[in-house]
């Protein structure tokens, strides 16, 4: 089987939890993260890069030693350290540290003071109530561990990533788009809908000869099982474990099949009950009157036999659009191409992995108008978080590089923690130096909806505040959002002229679609940020765009599809974010 950029990078990030909760070298557990980050970064497969005989040293992070374990993991399939690192330690140590408060530190006390090696073990643990005996946990700390355990298993069915699920699906397209005699290939489902999590995917296919295609996907080499396979059905397991289902289905049928399997269930619903008041059926196959097909063979023609307009994928959830359609009143969706600029990026200054001048030719490469450095402020010591005179040497680089460029501005900002009681991490003094603040809740997670929602009110009334990044700090599959009371989080953006962030990091996209959407519907300003720490990590902006997109978003609704020029007035300190 062949090696893809996602085994080295989840190779190497197992192999850095397994050595920081064997309490190995930081700089050691560092460099294996950002090996795996840069890994994950790429475009390109490591494979072709390395037939191609490139020098896998100029990536960033990439030394000779770690372009050796990469090369030699490519050739055979093994990663030697890691192999070594799980003879010293069981690796279903790493999945305790998906347990929110479980770190490095806490996996290492439970395994050598209790022997646990899993998650199951450690549920069992804290039910007999074991693990409250251990030094540093007690009876509330077992209690929410607990808790975390059983959400975890209640909220986390065989889900995918969208993000991790892309480099499966779209090799796999390409690939089935390449077979002789194929017409047409479209990914459907939740993935062309874009939600942040895709169960499975369908593939819907026409194609001349159906029997042709579904023996020739059979035989990709990313398929680990084949399920089942028929003359227009094939069920197919890939290794990463994402069931894959392709349907080959006649050219006249193929827009009716990408609508049904685009879905959502609901929207199909409504769709099909609207159809049953004209006499008609709608199904995979086409909208029929008894036996005359009505149409079938686009989309387009299935909503316009229906008196409706096309509706977007991402808008297909049956939460309106179908009566937003009627009313011609459907929402013209922003675009990557309305994006201007980027409002929340790292630099080498605290966690990133390319400097500053790196990151605004990133910036240039990309067309944008200007790009935000908003590195971590001094209360994040994990990732490096400036003070206030490491800022300022910041703050002076910036405008000195400023200077020599004429075709981007990079903007002055920080990401300003928002501590326990809801000031600011960084004195004003500094902090009006800024373009920008933007705001960020790192710790306390746990505090009650009361509290919480004090706290980040205290911070938005701060005069400099202009955005608040992931507002309810969730991390999918890993961490519930922090209890707020959104609502009053809204009208307090509204009253502060204050933008809410659609941070586009995979593992975020906080806010989430609803939410972003009731924000726009009460009035806030949303902002797409990136949260980037490397140049190809700019390119998340578009998850961020698929998130604004399911949450019913124009352009004018993001604050980054503005001009330098606006933008720079609506950031302004007094000004409404809004215009």
């Amino acid at each position: 089987m062949p090696v893809r950029n996602r085994d080295i990078a989840n190779a190497f990030e197992t192999l850095a939890d397994l050595l920081e909760i064997g309490d190995a070298n930081p700089f050691r557990v560092r460099a294996y993260r950002n090996a795996a980050s840069t890994v994950r970064d790429q475009s390109r497969p490591i494979r072709d890069m390395l037939a191609a005989g490139e020098d896998l040293t100029e990536l960033p992070g990439i030394g000779d030693d770690l372009a050796g374990q990469i090369a030699r993991y490519v050739e055979t399939g093994h990663l030697a350290r890691l192999d070594a690192a799980t003879d010293e330690l069981p690796a279903g140590l790493t999945a305790l540290l998906d347990i929110n408060g479980i770190g490095p530190r806490r996996a290492h006390a439970l395994y050598e003071g209790l022997g646990i090696t899993s998650v199951d073990e450690l549920a069992d643990a804290a039910r007999q109530k074991r693990v409250r005996t251990l030094s540093g946990f007690g009876e509330k700390t077992e209690q929410r561990i607990l808790h975390e355990i059983e959400r975890l298993v209640r909220h986390s069915p065989a889900r995918t990533l969208l993000a991790d699920a892309e480099e499966m699906a779209e090799s796999l397209l390409a690939w089935i788009r390449r077979r002789v005699g194929v017409d047409q290939a479209t990914i459907a489902g939740s993935y062309r809908r874009r939600r942040e999590t895709v169960g499975d995917l369908d593939i819907v296919v026409s194609a001349s000869d159906p029997a042709a295609v579904s023996r020739a996907v059979t035989r990709h080499e990313d398929v680990a099982e084949v399920i089942s396979s028929g003359e227009t059905r094939t069920t197919l397991r890939l290794r990463g474990g994402l069931q894959v289902d392709i349907r080959v289905v006649p050219h006249g049928a193929y827009g009716a099949a990408m609508h049904y399997f685009t879905g959502s269930r609901d929207h199909n619903i409504a769709l099909r009950r609207r159809a049953q008041g004209h006499g008609w059926k709608l199904n995979e196959y086409g909208l029929f009157d008894d036996d005359q097909t009505v149409a079938g063979d686009t989309e387009e023609s299935v909503y316009a036999a229906l008196s409706l307009p096309w509706i977007p994928p991402e808008l297909r959830e049956n939460r309106g659009e179908i009566e937003a359609a009627e009313n011609d009143d459907l929402p013209t969706l922003i675009d990557a191409q309305d994006i201007r600029g980027n409002l929340h990026t790292h630099t080498t200054a605290t966690d990133g992995k390319a400097s500053l001048e790196e990151m605004a030719e990133a910036a240039r490469e990309r067309g944008w108008e200007y790009l935000g450095i908003s590195d971590h402020s001094r209360a994040v010591r994990v990732a490096n978080g400036l003070d206030a005179d490491r800022l300022t040497r910041q703050l002076d680089d910036i405008d000195v590089l400023n200077e020599r460029l004429d075709d981007l501005v990079i903007l002055k900002s920080c990401e300003v923690d928002i501590l326990r009681d809801g000031s600011l991490d960084l004195p004003d003094t500094i902090l009006e130096r800024l373009d920008y603040v933007i705001g960020a809740i790192h710790s306390d997670l746990a505090l009650a909806r009361r509290a919480q929602t004090q706290r980040l009110l205290e911070a938005m009334a701060h005069p400099l505040m202009r955005i608040i990044a992931h507002p309810t700090g969730r991390l999918i599959g890993q961490r519930s959002p922090i209890a707020l009371d959104l609502e009053r989080v809204f009208e307090a953006a509204i009253d502060n002229h204050i933008a809410l962030e659609i941070n586009a990091q995979p593992k975020r996209l906080d806010l989430n679609d609803q939410d972003a959407r009731a924000a726009r519907d009460a009035g806030v300003m949303l902002v797409i940020g990136t949260d980037a720490h490397s140049p190809a990590q700019l390119d998340f902006m578009r998850h961020g765009v698929d998130q604004a997109r399911r949450a019913w978003l124009s352009a004018s609704d993001v604050l980054n599809t503005r001009p330098v020029g606006e933008l720079r007035k609506l950031l302004a300190p007094g000004r409404s974010a809004g215009g």
